[in-house]
């Protein structure tokens, strides 16, 4: 049966929680399977706004059974926060499975998290500042605390001693910080474990189980691909893997199960954070995208960087996940527009490219180089078919199709649950 991924198709905040929550009603699981919270999905329900960091997105479903995977750094009481403010908004927590090998992040994480950013200056990557990378850094060098240390205080107690003996040298005599308590620091998680021992399992049994017994499973990441530490606009990246091969290492289901990986991606480009952004718009078009299209972070709140459509890093998406289907999002937002500019290729000192440049450098110098296509002036939030959109918006939808060499299989013409396009089934 099914597991289909969902990813971001851009420098994520391309709609994906509106994408998952589409889905919801018709899966079993809704799995997030890497980052942590400094990526945010928002979801409109009706007249209710849910803003999601690291909960999955299935948690809004009564009948799905939301899990944070083994890939997702957890900040134990950032997550018991968010499901105290969905439990008193009547959002039951209940179902939700946390896996065992998921890493935690810690008091020194944050803590470094900020003050290495600042000690950077002009060079600093453009973090949220949530301990985030650093968690990921000391999984990878095998010093990390994770899920499953919460269940026996003796290992915990060791491993939080082993951390501070050099993070609070660190941050002492390098950053001239103060050091972080380890008695306290183990008090306040063994306070985290009391709440979240019901809520942990082996998520890769249980996930691999259900797909056994015919169950549907979604699995969604948080960013997108061109912040993959791999793939993406490094070192202007996040620290995991949001494309959908990080999907099975964060999940724990074999590549073999995966049968749709469908890329969200907006009818322009945005991007949070440091790094090049060939599009971007540094003008009043740009402060019209930002503001027409509420282009502000659902974890952070900083300003969104907005620039035209970018066709050769969608293009570059759906290569590097093997996308089988697009969620175009945010189409009503280029309403009233006479003429919508596309870029369709680069122009790297004097050399186009139609794909990705291979270094650093050369994506830093490339200029995008437009197409204009016709725009609309109607307004499409009330359309229910594809047929109902005016001529040029399905013209700019089937221009953008071709440029991706994906088909576009939905489309968003507004923030609500139901201002949802299906050209063709997604499950």
């Amino acid at each position: 049966m099914p597991a289909v991924v969902l990813v971001g198709a851009q420098w994520g905040d391309e709609g994906k929680g509106k994408a998952t929550d589409l889905l919801g009603g018709d899966v079993d699981y809704v799995v997030r399977y890497q980052g942590g919270n400094n990526a945010g999905h928002t979801v409109v329900i009706g007249e209710e706004k849910y803003a999601l960091h690291l909960l999955p997105t299935g948690v809004l479903s009564p009948d799905v059974i939301p899990v944070i995977g083994n890939g997702v750094v957890i900040d134990p009481g950032v997550l018991l926060s968010e499901m105290d403010a969905l439990q008193e908004r009547g959002i039951s927590c209940d179902r939700l499975l946390i896996s065992a090998n998921a890493h935690l992040i810690m008091p020194h994480h944050k803590a470094l998290d900020k003050v290495t950013e600042r000690y950077l200056g002009k060079a600093r990557i453009g973090t949220t500042g949530r301990g985030i990378g650093p968690a990921y850094a000391d999984k990878v060098a095998r010093m990390g605390v994770r899920v499953q240390d919460l269940l026996d205080p003796g290992i915990l107690k060791q491993k939080i001693e082993v951390a501070l003996t050099e993070k609070n040298q660190v941050l002492t005599k390098v950053y001239n910080r103060r050091g972080i308590d380890p008695e306290r620091t183990l008090e306040e998680y063994l306070g985290y474990a009391e709440r979240l021992k019901p809520h942990i399992a082996d998520t890769s049994l249980v996930l691999c189980r259900a797909l056994d017994e015919g169950k549907t499973v979604l699995l969604e990441g948080g960013q997108g691909t061109l912040l993959d530490i791999d793939h993406g606009t490094y070192p202007f990246v996040t620290s995991s893997s949001p494309t959908a091969g990080g999907a099975c290492a964060g999940s724990g289901i074999p590549p073999t199960r995966l049968t749709r990986i469908i890329g969200i991606i907006k009818a322009y480009t945005t991007r949070v954070g440091s790094g090049p952004f060939p599009t971007e718009l540094l003008d009043e078009q740009g402060e019209w995208l930002r503001a027409t299209g509420h282009e502000y972070g659902t974890t952070t709140g900083r300003n969104r960087r907005c620039g035209w459509f970018d066709a050769v890093i969608a293009r570059y998406a759906v290569r590097i996940n093997g996308l089988t289907d697009l969620f175009l999002t945010k189409l009503d937002v280029l309403s009233g527009l006479e003429r919508i500019p596309v870029c369709v290729a680069y122009d790297v000192d004097g050399v186009r490219h139609d794909e990705l440049p291979m270094t650093q450098t050369e994506f830093h110098h490339a200029k995008p180089i437009y197409e204009e296509l016709p725009g609309w002036q109607e307004d499409i939030t009330g359309a229910k078919t594809f047929e109902d959109l005016p001529p040029n918006a399905q013209a700019y939808v089937r221009a953008l199709e071709e440029m991706c060499g994906a088909p576009i299989s939905a489309i968003g013409v507004g923030p609500e649950r139901d201002q949802t396009l299906t050209l063709r089934p997604l499950l």
